[in-house]
């Protein structure tokens, strides 16, 4: 008798027809984002084809509509992203882009305006993203189009721009990254021209989020920082501290606009509505007037468009009654939002909200079964369900993203999950009266911390467990094999045997690979051979001599981080700063390297550009009185145990896309027998040269600084050749560069290679550990102590 209420009560089959459709949708729209129209376009009349010829088969059975409804996807998802790039490789804006060409542009702000870095001193740069509407070219030409484009500018006039606002600028276009369907970027450096207000909406936006930035400016950085980013994504203030120990522990997804968001307000909406009795009628009308008052606030952006439509299905189940129709719900969700904007097929935000949402749908109904069953009561059973099948469901979009694992992810989040959502909601309602009643706003912001406090407590004592983050294959084979382990153990489950049998392979993998990969050492680390200083969007590299000396190799985008990272290290005389080459996330921190140090010599390379770097590393060296250095090919170093040898450039390279990144210092150190590259931001050009140049052999190297902060521009032959054992990439959280590139990193780790990333990881070392070559890792915890 007494399981039959829980039978009764257990959670229904969940209706699967459109998953195929929705999956064959989106996996062909993000394969067609690399492809040209015209393959995207036939990819759609094959599976058209092969679609209508299905229909004839009568033999195949049920398999023969699972297959149709994937090719129906496909269809859906070639068709729409082949329409897309059609518009975005017009031949008119697409030759104006290769030719470099100087144009004036009408633009329509598309989303907050961000900064991304900037020569120290010196003018911030904007990454602005927008949709061109008119090009004036110098001839006279004018062009009308609808395609999008990244702004690159100087001027603080662009960060003051709401999305929405049309303005006019003139400036220098050139050819996207692609992967994506931008058209275009444009480099500008004047102040933009507006010839239009933003809408309604944007400007309410803008208020409600300024007012909530107002009423948290008293709180504590840590709580002050998090509340608007808990609210609304806006990650402004948030303390570079607690956002690592999000990362660390699994817990940056509160911070990003998605359906939980959405899910909670409108959670919060309902329960107010059934405390006043009302009807499902009115009480979904209730959740309408809130979602349409978050999109506002958050701004009706692509992201919270998406977020909005994730966290509405919930409302489309309550309202129909028919908890079943969420999943089909989900599934045409993503086949519109993906035909509508088909660059959202390779947004990880997007995955991540539609694996969390459907992990809420598909696993947390059972688990909370389960757990009832065992008699968890019910309020508590739901509380560990929801967040626990949230994260498996992300965790291989994470692992493929960052190629981590975060094994204190899943016990974090538990805790955190019942103050994310009055943390919310009392944010969400400063936000809605700061511009009326400031004063309110503030108090209500204040309540709105003691939630946030904890929040910050707890991904603080997450992010200081001893390896709280391992390493796990990055991109789609990540992904893939963590997706499958997580289905072997989810069937494991069902079986007590099968599940005794798989705990103890997990536990026996675990202890025997993470000593291997990473030593857990204090810091400054012991033995360290090379640090990857975790800068942000730059480059700086130290090379330790023992003792308070060391080698420094570039200075990253501004003064304060490479100061930080010297600190930590104990550097306290650079025996010889090298200058790669003299772009600003290079040579943006140039202070931070001569800042309270004795600078011995500086070694710059023969590429004069950009001038604005030149002169800052140059200005720097004559005010301190240190000679400078403009080393050959075959230029070689030696202080102590370390020698540096010139490999590159083998020749002076020009007409690339990026001459200054190809004519880097290429630089290979030896140290305790231990080999190690420092390629720059060298590109497929000089690389190939340099491995021509010198053969295989001579590139051969243990540990490998990834050039460029790991971008796609790399010579698979050198990669090859130099077969790194380790590999460190400095590289920004969040950068707009797409960097790194998660393919070429599967790639290193495929051969070998632990790859260990700055934005992920925090400072980086390679050391010698018992005379093994080894990695630690610092940053990831909560502070990071003076030496």
């Amino acid at each position: 008798m007494s399981g039959a209420p829980v039978r009764k009560h257990s959670s229904p089959l969940p209706d699967l027809r459109l998953v195929g459709v929705a999956a064959g949708t989106w996996l062909s729209a993000l394969g067609c984002l690399y492809l040209a129209a015209l393959p995207a376009a036939l990819l759609a009349a094959a599976a058209a084809l092969l679609a209508a010829g299905l229909g004839s088969v009568r033999r195949l059975g049920s398999p023969r509509w699972l297959v149709a409804a994937v090719l129906l996807g496909v269809v859906c998802g070639a068709a729409a992203t082949a329409a897309r790039l059609a518009v975005r490789d017009a031949a008119p804006l697409a030759g104006l882009a290769r030719q470099r060409a100087t144009v004036q542009v009408g633009l329509t702000i598309v989303d907050d305006p961000r900064p991304v870095g900037g020569i120290a001193n010196g003018p911030q740069t904007y990454l602005v993203p927008a949709s061109v509407t008119t090009i004036e070219t110098r001839d006279g030409r004018h062009l009308r189009l609808d395609a999008g484009m990244l702004v690159f500018a100087d001027d603080p006039a662009w960060r003051a721009l709401l999305p929405g606002t049309s303005v006019r600028a003139s400036g220098r276009l050139s050819p996207p990254d692609g992967g994506d369907l931008t058209a275009a970027v444009l480099s500008v450096s004047t102040a933009p021209d507006r010839i239009g207000t933003a809408p309604w909406a944007q400007r309410a936006a803008g208020a409600l989020r300024t007012g909530l930035r107002r009423a948290c400016a008293p709180l504590p950085p840590g709580p002050g920082g998090l509340l608007p980013g808990l609210v609304d994504g806006d990650t402004g203030r948030l303390d570079p501290a607690v956002a690592d120990d999000f990362r660390a522990t699994g817990m940056t997804h509160l911070v990003a606009v998605s359906g939980a968001n959405v899910a909670i307000l409108l959670g919060a909406v309902l329960l107010l509505a059934r405390w006043c009795r009302a009807g499902p009628w009115l009480a979904a009308a209730l959740c309408t007037v809130a979602l349409v008052g978050f999109v506002i606030l958050a701004r009706p952006s692509p992201s919270v468009l998406r977020a909005a439509a994730m966290g509405g299905l919930g409302l489309l189940a309550l309202v129909s009654g028919r908890p079943r129709a969420a999943v089909p719900g989900l599934a045409a969700t993503v086949m519109v939002l993906v035909v509508a904007s088909p660059a959202l097929a390779a947004d990880p935000g997007f995955a991540l909200s539609v694996f969390a949402t459907g992990g809420l749908l598909l696993l947390a109904p059972r688990w909370r079964d389960a757990l009832r069953r065992h008699r968890v009561p019910a309020g508590l059973a739901e509380a560990l369900a929801i967040p626990a099948a949230a994260e498996v469901a992300c965790a291989p979009v994470i692992a493929a993203i960052s190629g981590t694992v975060s094994l204190v992810a899943v016990p974090a989040n538990l805790l955190a999950e019942p103050a994310v959502a009055p943390a919310t909601v009392l944010g969400v309602v400063a936000a809605s009266v700061s511009t009326v009643w400031p004063a309110a706003a503030e108090f209500l912001a204040w309540l709105a911390s003691w939630p946030a406090r904890w929040l910050v407590s707890v991904a603080r004592f997450g992010a200081a467990t001893p390896s709280a983050v391992v390493g796990w294959p990055g991109g789609a084979s990540g992904g893939l094999l963590l997706a499958l382990i997580l289905l072997v153990g989810l069937l494991a489950a069902r079986r007590p045997a099968v599940r005794v049998v798989v705990g103890a392979c997990a536990v026996a993998a675990a202890l025997g690979a993470v000593p291997v990969a990473v030593v857990a050492g204090g810091w400054p680390p012991v033995g360290a051979l090379m640090v990857a200083c975790d800068v942000g969007q730059g480059d700086s590299v130290v090379l330790p001599l023992g003792g308070a000396r060391a080698v420094v190799v570039d200075a990253g985008p501004e003064p304060t981080a490479t100061d930080r990272c010297l600190r930590e290290l104990g550097v306290r005389e650079v025996s010889l700063f090298i200058v790669s080459h003299f772009h600003a996330d290079h040579v943006g921190g140039v202070d931070g390297v001569f800042r309270g140090r004795r600078v011995d010599e500086v070694a710059i390379g023969w590429f004069p550009e950009p001038a604005a770097g030149r002169q800052e590393v140059l200005g720097e060296a004559a005010r301190r009185g240190t000679p400078v250095v403009v080393p050959e090919l075959g230029w070689q170093w030696v202080e102590g145990p370390l020698a540096l040898t010139v490999l590159g450039p083998v020749g002076r390279v020009t007409g690339t896309d990026s001459d200054p990144n190809n004519n880097s210092l290429i630089v290979m150190a030896h140290v305790h027998g231990i080999r190690m590259l420092l390629p720059g931001d060298a590109e497929v050009q000089e690389q190939a040269a340099v491995l021509a140049a010198d053969g295989p052999g001579a590139l051969r190297a243990q540990v490998l600084k990834v050039a460029h902060h790991g971008s796609a521009y790399q010579d698979p032959a050198l990669l090859e050749a130099v077969h790194p054992a380790v590999a460190l990439v400095s590289v920004g959280v969040g950068n707009p560069y797409g960097h790194p590139n998660l393919p070429m990193l599967g790639r290193l780790q495929r051969e070998g290679a632990r790859v260990l990333r700055t934005d992920l990881d925090g400072d980086v070392a390679a050391v010698l550990d018992r005379g093994r070559l080894a990695t630690v890792r610092h940053g990831v915890a909560p502070g990071r102590r003076p030496p």
